[in-house]
């Protein structure tokens, strides 16, 4: 598999982050016009549904001068059977410099070892999801100036989070603190565990996650009314935060289930902040991916 694919959190080391993230930040401002030099071909292959990863990874594409080709499963060959690796393999023989792919399938990159060019995961199953483990980095680096000491609380679908995962591992090894909460049945992680009420006063970064309806809707036991007030962060909880605490979400928001919808948009929410980084964040990676160099190295 290529050096420059990106498919867990996990496989960078520390230093590899922080350039991304420096990189990120020279998007934003200093190099906010870099462009590849030369032709670069990528396409985005989305079996499951997205809005936030799949265009902001577009955006990002487009805005590096990349040409850009949306693959969707249907209409294509993988409805007369062909498999994910013929499906990449194909995409690798006809050109394409690179590939975005996101897929139900738990670490469906496994079946892709022998594609040569470079694969950027934007998401498998409920494991593993790095681009959106290091736009959420980049904004809590860009409100902390460090990682060090930092308590980040992840609230909600533990389960079935990419998210949790991914931004567990990145903080254990940044010197961060994690702690989970949300319906005990949805959080596997109990040494980390904790009630929604002491998580959300203890924590700097409180990470409202998503209820995945899609994967429980039969074992759901609540109204969405009910899940509020028990598990949600309600504007009684967010009064009890930290003066310096910040809300974030990986999106799409369930208005008034995971979050009151007066808080979305509050003071001290970085929710649409983090949509933002991660075009920054994403231009970073497919840097990254076609060979280049950090631009302070």
């Amino acid at each position: 598999m290529n050096e420059h694919s990106l498919l867990r959190i996990r496989d960078l080391s520390k230093e590899e982050i922080f350039d991304i993230l420096q990189d990120a930040m020279a998007f934003s401002c200093s190099q906010s016009d870099w462009q590849f030099p030369n032709k670069v071909l990528i396409a985005n292959l989305f079996f499951e549904p997205s809005t936030r990863t799949h265009y902001s990874f577009a955006s990002a594409q487009h805005q590096l001068g990349a040409c850009v080709e949306n693959f969707t499963a249907q209409g294509s060959s993988v409805e007369k059977g062909e498999s994910l690796y013929d499906t990449v393999k194909t995409f690798e023989s006809i050109g394409f410099d690179a590939v975005v792919i996101r897929h139900k399938k738990d670490e469906y990159f496994k079946e892709l070892e022998n594609i040569n060019i470079p694969i950027l995961n934007a998401g498998d199953g409920c494991g593993n999801h790095p681009t959106q483990c290091l736009l959420d980095l980049l904004t809590i680096y860009q409100e902390f100036n460090t990682f060090e000491g930092i308590k980040v609380a992840v609230i909600g679908d533990i389960k079935h989070s990419r998210v949790a995962n991914s931004i567990k591992e990145a903080m254990d090894m940044l010197g961060g603190e994690v702690v989970f909460s949300g319906p005990a049945e949805w959080c596997e992680h109990d040494e980390n565990y904790r009630d929604i009420d002491e998580a959300v006063a203890w924590a700097d970064v409180v990470m409202m996650l998503r209820i995945q309806h899609e994967r429980h809707a039969d074992t759901m036991k609540m109204s969405k009314e009910e899940y509020l007030v028990k598990y949600g962060l309600t504007k009684e909880r967010a009064a009890r935060m930290k003066p310096h605490a910040i809300i974030m979400h990986p999106a799409p928001v369930n208005r008034g289930v995971e979050i009151d919808s007066d808080l979305v948009e509050a003071g001290n929410s970085r929710i649409f902040k983090q949509m933002s980084n991660g075009v920054l964040v994403r231009k970073a990676v497919i840097k990254r991916a076609m060979g280049y160099k950090p631009f302070d190295k």
